[in-house]
């Protein structure tokens, strides 16, 4: 059964630190166990803080970056090298440091990659990389020790926005259309997708995420809000500043730092 817990802590740089901490240690314990890692990861102020934090954590050291795959949870649907990429942003902050070698970076088709400017194409073909990368007998996935979700405003998570067709998606990976933030052209992992993850982290940090984080933990329902329909296989951990969790239930089973 997957178990929740939330973990507050008391500003940004200090979540930012402690997700990292948490992330090395997970991702060293997945290589001891099976050889190698995946890591699925998001966009956005937070994660770049994340980023940052594992690449100057001194036990990061620990991890065989060699053996980490490194997938994307959403993607904006941008050309290659754009700065407003995940990708890139996670390339510079993190992956070009690590020296990452190329075939474990699976970064989402960008406007101007073998597709064109189709998204629907581009959502298909990283669909068909996701099942090349799966282990035989399994469904059309590939294993993920930890997929990291930044929390929007709205309670959205990856592309995956609050009464947006995607939310409904069934396929592995979609494409986004009118977008309510921009860009408005996305690919996105779905809802499906997203819960067969060994342990799904939703990371939030400002009084701005207040109001999600709060519906997310008190039962809204997934098209409503995105954040309250993801799960990880085994866990499903919030991790929070002291300000994104001023909504929270004190009956949560929470820990402070």
């Amino acid at each position: 059964m997957s178990e929740t817990s939330v973990i507050v802590h008391a500003d940004p740089d200090v979540l930012a630190q402690a997700v990292a901490a948490r992330l090395v240690v997970t991702l060293i314990d997945a290589q001891a166990e099976r050889g190698a890692a995946s890591w699925v990861l998001t966009g956005g102020r937070i994660a770049g803080a994340v980023h940052r934090a594992v690449r100057d954590f001194p036990a990061s050291d620990a991890v065989d970056w060699n053996r980490v795959d490194f997938w994307w949870g959403d993607e904006r649907f941008l050309p290659a090298g754009h700065p407003d990429r995940n990708e890139t942003q996670a390339r510079e902050q993190l992956l070009d440091v690590l020296r990452v070698p190329a075939e474990r970076v699976h970064a989402m088709p960008p406007s101007d990659g073998p597709d064109g400017n189709d998204p629907e194409a581009a959502a298909a073909r990283y669909a068909q990389e996701l099942a090349r990368a799966a282990r035989p007998g399994t469904a059309p996935l590939p294993h993920f020790d930890v997929l990291m979700l930044g929390v929007g405003e709205d309670g959205h998570v990856a592309s995956v926005f609050p009464e947006h067709p995607v939310a409904y998606e069934t396929r592995p990976v979609s494409a986004v259309r009118g977008s309510p933030k921009p860009p408005p052209v996305r690919t996105t992992l779905t809802l499906p997708t997203i819960n067969t993850a060994d342990q799904v982290w939703l990371v939030a940090a400002g009084p701005d995420k207040a109001g999600a984080v709060g519906m997310a933990l008190t039962g809204a329902g997934p098209v409503q809000l995105p954040a309250a329909g993801v799960r990880g296989v085994n866990r499903t951990i919030w991790q929070l500043d002291s300000a994104a969790a001023t909504q929270v239930r004190r009956t949560f089973r929470s820990v402070r730092s």
